[in-house]
């Protein structure tokens, strides 16, 4: 990338209309900070700096509108010496990324004003890890997949123990942190040892070599491979690197977790599916195994220990451990279909799961702390309007027809059809039917009167009204479900588009 001639120091060449989407994010998070340092009076501070946040958001969503339209006309755009690559794939997840950080700005809006939270750090914070999540979609060398991580992780970190008023916010940051760096340390290790072996970090460069070489250091490679999946798998939530998903959910701000089921997920299937498809094509026979057990396993780990669960910020934890599994099975698939199966699951199941964390930030009452199934018991028969779209938004996560989950659901099963893959087609069924049990227990309680003595009038004036940030994302969420379920073709079609492995 760095090239000395004649005693200057030479970089690479930098297209910065490629990576404009990244550089708004980081340019609005700097203001933010810098707004916070030379304005004092915490109101206009956090107004200023949810609007600068807004602003950012929205230019980096329109930059990439304009990237859509160039690539699929003109081709992908390579810059950075290779290191990042803007196609149809990674505008796409970039789209996931910045539609779940606009959603979860939003719900942090109201929510940091009632918890009494600083908002200029938080909002900073969140565009910094969007930035890193946007670089993960566009990252062509395990180097810059490996910064992307980093960036993503480390503001999501400080982000879980925003709350530092509740040990459960606290603890769920201080594993995730410890997990989480463990994780990026065995990525590392996984990138050192497929550089050993192949002598490149780029992932076009990696499948050049291997198709020209014959290889003596397998061991090496495949020892890196495994360990490439390791530390993606952990951002992924799949089994056996779930561990630290439950506790995180259930003790980060609701809106962090909410960010966190959507973006993350998204940034680092985008990570998965550029390593394998990419660099190891050639090594599909080697890989496909793998992720076919961890399909298996975050399908029945995930869907199994839900059912046990009785925190509802818990059970959508389990619940995002087995929708790892889905997507997986789409990557599994290896074939365009399965591609553009996993797209358009991370696309609608975005939606899906900020959704339901939006109705939890106004649907609990004194604190962030009370999401057990008795705190909603009756919701729905108190509030119609709040407990009906949750139970829309648990029953679209079961895969009820005319919703998106159905479609989703679908699509992937029936790319592992395609592929042959009838074991983990059934398994993905049986998973889906016992997922349906805690889901439906979910709106059945919705449902049902509460039990204790509290009457429901003292219940009803505790309850907290839905502001205007809010109802704008359960809106959106809303439609874009439906619309997912009812007319799927345009979705479908955009995740087709965006399969560069075609």
């Amino acid at each position: 990338m760095i090239a000395l001639i004649e005693g200057k120091i030479l970089g690479p060449d930098i297209d910065y209309l490629a990576i404009a989407p990244v550089l708004a994010l980081a340019a609005a998070a700097l203001v933010v900070i810098l707004a916070k340092a030379i304005l004092r009076k915490r109101g206009p501070v956090n107004q200023i700096s949810l609007g600068v946040s807004i602003v950012g958001v929205v230019a980096a969503g329109v930059i990439l509108g304009f990237q859509w339209n160039d690539v699929r006309d003109h081709g992908a755009i390579t810059t950075i010496a290779g290191a990042v690559r803007v196609d149809t794939f990674g505008v796409f997840l970039g789209v996931v990324v910045i539609a779940a950080a606009a959603m979860a700005l939003f719900l942090a809006a109201s929510y940091l004003d009632r918890e009494g939270l600083e908002a200029p750090e938080y909002y900073a914070l969140m565009l910094l890890s969007a930035a890193g999540m946007l670089t993960m979609t566009t990252a062509n060398d395990l180097i810059v997949v490996f910064l992307a991580l980093e960036l993503l992780s480390i503001p999501l970190y400080v982000l879980a123990a925003f709350d530092r008023r509740r040990l459960s916010s606290q603890e769920s940051g201080i594993k995730y942190f410890v997990l989480g760096a463990f994780s990026s340390a065995v990525f590392l290790y996984g990138v050192a040892l497929t550089y050993g072996a192949t002598g490149t970090t780029s992932l076009t460069g990696i499948a050049d070599f291997l198709a020209k070489n014959t290889l003596f250091e397998q061991g090496t490679l495949l020892a890196g491979l495994a360990m490439l999946l390791v530390g993606v798998g952990f951002k992924v939530a799949a089994v056996p690197f779930h561990m630290w998903t439950p506790d995180v959910y259930q003790g980060a701000p609701t809106p962090v977790t909410a960010f966190m089921a959507s973006a993350t997920k998204a940034a680092g299937f985008a990570a998965l599916l550029r390593v394998l498809g990419v660099a190891f094509p050639l090594y599909r026979t080697d890989w496909r195994p793998a992720i076919w057990v961890l399909a298996a396993l975050s399908l029945i780990v995930g869907s199994v220990a839900a059912v046990v669960q009785t925190d509802v910020k818990r059970i959508l934890a389990y619940s995002s451990i087995a929708h790892a599994g889905y997507i997986l099975i789409g990557l599994q698939a290896d074939n365009p279909r399965g591609r553009q199966a996993a797209l358009i699951y991370l696309f609608v199941y975005a939606f899906m799961t900020v959704g339901a964390f939006a109705v939890i930030t106004v649907a609990t009452r004194k604190g962030d702390d009370h999401h057990s199934l008795d705190d909603y018991r009756g919701l729905a028969l108190r509030r119609p309007v709040v407990g009906g779209l949750l139970a829309f938004f648990v029953l679209a996560q079961a895969g009820v027809p005319l919703t998106g989950g159905f479609v989703v659901k679908l699509q992937v099963f029936a790319s592992a059809v395609d592929a042959g893959e009838y074991g983990l087609a059934v398994i993905g069924v049986l998973a889906a039917v016992i997922a349906a049990f805690f889901y439906l227990r979910i709106a059945v309680t919705l449902f049902n009167k509460p039990d204790g003595d509290e009457p429901a009038e003292a219940a009803s004036e505790e309850d907290r009204p839905v502001d205007a940030w809010t109802g704008t994302v359960l809106a959106v969420t809303t439609a874009a479900v439906l619309f997912a379920g009812i007319l799927p073709g345009a979705w479908l079609t955009f995740a087709k588009d965006a399969t560069f492995l075609l």
